[in-house]
């Protein structure tokens, strides 16, 4: 029996779900709402104030599904109650990232700053060399913080670009010269 997918999910106070047909499933909260449709075969019920998702048969398939759905709803649960920060940081001599309205600038020793838009239900939070990305959608939050990293990676050598606040950068020794 899958670990992660027989643990019920409790639905905090203020969270509405609501589950339709083809496993659409609804989550309202003080934070939001995400609707999100998840794989059919999965049997998902509200008991009281939890959520059991339970699965079909003992498939490697199946075994594989049933852990992902009650991930899954488990982060729209927790998106629209607390929601999700992923935090970027900006290391390099004059390397800046700066925020105007909705567009996020970001100076990386190009010939051209780099303008970002965020995207929908998500927020770019811009404190010195530090970048925080807030949403409630997991997945949208993870993605959006990749695209920020992908303009400019962190290298092994001094260690210059865009890493994440947690992310520790395997440094490389350079080059000696002759004697």
């Amino acid at each position: 029996m899958s670990r992660i997918g027989r643990m019920p999910i409790a639905i905090p106070a203020g969270v509405t779900v609501d589950i339709a047909e083809n496993n659409h499933v609804t989550v309202k909260g003080p934070k939001g709402t995400l609707e999100r449709t998840l794989p059919s075969e999965m049997a998902i019920k509200e008991e009281g104030s939890e959520i059991i998702v339970t699965r079909p048969n003992d498939l490697k398939k199946m075994k594989s599904l049933h852990g992902l759905t009650r991930t899954l709803i488990n982060n729209m649960v927790l998106g629209v109650t607390n929601g999700f920060t992923k935090e970027l940081e900006v290391n390099g001599v004059g390397y800046r990232a700066s925020k105007s309205g909705k567009k996020l600038t970001l100076n990386l020793g190009f010939s051209h700053p780099v303008e970002m838009e965020d995207p929908e239900g998500l927020e770019a939070v811009v404190e010195g060399n530090k970048i925080t990305v807030k949403g409630i959608d997991k997945e949208k939050v993870g993605q959006y913080a990749a695209e920020i990293r992908n303009k400019r990676r962190p290298e092994p050598y001094k260690g210059k670009g865009i890493k994440y606040a947690d992310e520790v950068i395997r440094r490389k020794v350079g080059k000696t010269g002759k004697k």
